[in-house]
């Protein structure tokens, strides 16, 4: 059974510039939102203008929710729910498209900032699985905030734009690694060693004594006194990502790819919203999800597995005139759910590692991955036949290119999503989205067309199914 490679459908002209066009949107926004903080703030800013209404405004005023009516919910800056009311009983269930909006990355530490041998340093924590190889000898830059005692939270974005400073974890150098170059690629580099390069000039005052002492901290401090009107104790509560530095760009001679950070999930959760966005008056009620922390296991507060999606269809209920617990259980188990994370894609560099007939491939499509897990599918939401011939049945009316895949050979390795804790309240989930080469690496890959057929296989299931 041979997939069609999904170009075909795109000859020369106005489709094909469709294709190019979304992807190009989608370039800018992985250029510009690097963190889940300013993913949220973006798709906040893009659902208000769509008409999007805050759904603690909603409860203030005490209205009532009626069929058409788009509703969002911010958790804590960091994760956020999309509504649009149904014509159908919301007990009936939703249409929801759940994706993630964090990234693995470096953290900064809590007490982070040190000198050693007149050079300011940034002590890190690495976020989700990464090959800390990696992380080294590449610009670097730095977002997040510092939130103040005052209660001012102050934004930091620096190293992204065009006369910004960048920063980066040095590297041996060749010539002197041979120890380095005997260890596994796991232990070459240690986690404890990618401490950020910041600053190497001395702060000089007037009093030789105390100009003697960690000089090149107290001009970095005085840097970040004059830039952010922030103190050493602020970094107690900050949260500062060290990410990538520098833009997404098209890949490839034909320009049919694209480079970029954070498309592990940034590449299904855009498309997913989007398809928010063309959809109108919809018979079930459709949802997108865009939650934290699923590189870490969906935990916390901003993570799937919080209530707080739970608790947001509860809130709906009520301002629908039914404040039932077993309304709420009923709208969440007769919910059907596209759990949209990326699938590996095949790389004929590592074949070894791929079985080729349940392998997903660039310019196939969307993919579906009917389960994910490791070590004899533990871990795994594993989706049912009949939900996946339903799915099956929406993207052929539709036209949507479309694959299924596993995530490599049996004995190889695997991986998960979000899709075990939301099948937890007994929803029909399937995990779909995009294939990636080089995940969780720096900079991955995607294809622009299989960025585009996401977007309409997402629009046929929030419509049809």
């Amino acid at each position: 059974m041979e997939n069609k490679n999904a170009w075909e459908k795109y000859p020369e002209g106005e489709a094909k510039q469709q294709i190019m066009d979304f992807a190009e949107n989608y370039r800018r926004f992985i250029s510009e939102c690097k963190t889940e903080r300013e993913c949220v703030r973006e798709f906040e800013k893009r659902a208000r203008k769509a008409g999007f209404a805050e759904l603690k405004d909603l409860i203030a005023e005490g209205r009532q929710l009626s069929a058409g009516d788009k509703i969002y919910v911010n958790n804590m800056g960091k994760a956020m729910a999309l509504f649009i009311i149904g014509r159908e009983d919301l007990e009936t269930g939703m249409n929801i498209l759940g994706a993630h909006i964090d990234s693995p990355r470096l953290d900064i530490k809590q007490v982070p900032l040190y000198e050693d041998t007149e050079m300011a340093m940034l002590d890190t924590h690495y976020y989700g699985g990464v090959k800390k190889y990696q992380w080294v000898a590449l610009p670097l830059a730095l977002h997040g905030v510092f939130a103040k005692t005052d209660g001012t939270v102050v934004p930091v974005n620096i190293g992204d734009k065009p006369n910004d400073p960048v920063f980066g974890v040095s590297d041996l150098l060749i010539h002197l690694a041979n120890d380095q170059m005997e260890k596994k690629a796991s232990k070459a580099i240690d986690g404890e060693k990618l401490d950020v390069l910041i600053g190497s000039i001395p702060f000089k005052t007037e009093d030789e004594k105390e100009s003697a002492k960690e000089t090149v901290k107290k001009n970095i401090l005085r840097i970040l006194k004059e830039t952010y009107g922030v103190e050493e104790e602020d970094f107690l509560s900050a949260e500062i990502e060290v990410v990538p530095a520098g833009e997404a760009r098209d890949y490839g001679f034909d320009r049919s790819m694209v480079m970029g950070y954070g498309h592990d999930d940034r590449v299904c959760a855009y498309p997913s919203f989007e398809a928010m966005l063309k959809v109108s008056n919809p018979k079930k009620t459709c949802v997108c999800l865009l939650v934290d922390k699923e590189e870490i296991g969906s935990v916390g507060a901003t993570g799937m597995h919080s209530r707080f999606f739970e608790d947001s269809v509860a809130e709906l209920l009520y301002l629908m005139g039914r404040d039932s617990d077993l309304a709420v259980r009923r709208a969440m188990r007769n919910s059907k759910v596209l759990s949209s994370d990326v699938s590996a894609a095949y790389d004929p560099n590592y074949p070894e590692v791929m079985e080729k007939r349940n392998a997903a491939y660039f310019g196939k499509g969307l993919v579906f991955n009917k389960y994910t897990g490791s070590r004899g599918k533990s871990g795994s939401n594993d989706a049912n036949a009949e939900y996946m011939a339903a799915i099956r049945h929406i993207l052929d009316e539709r036209h949507v290119t479309y694959q299924t895949s596993e995530l490599g050979k049996v004995d190889q390795g695997g991986g998960g999503t979000i899709a075990y804790i939301l099948a937890n309240y007994g929803m029909q989930v399937i995990d779909s989205g995009v294939a990636v080469l080089n995940m969780h690496a720096p900079w991955e890959i995607i294809s622009k067309v299989d960025l585009y057929e996401a977007l309409q296989g997402y629009v046929a299931f929030l419509e049809e199914i």
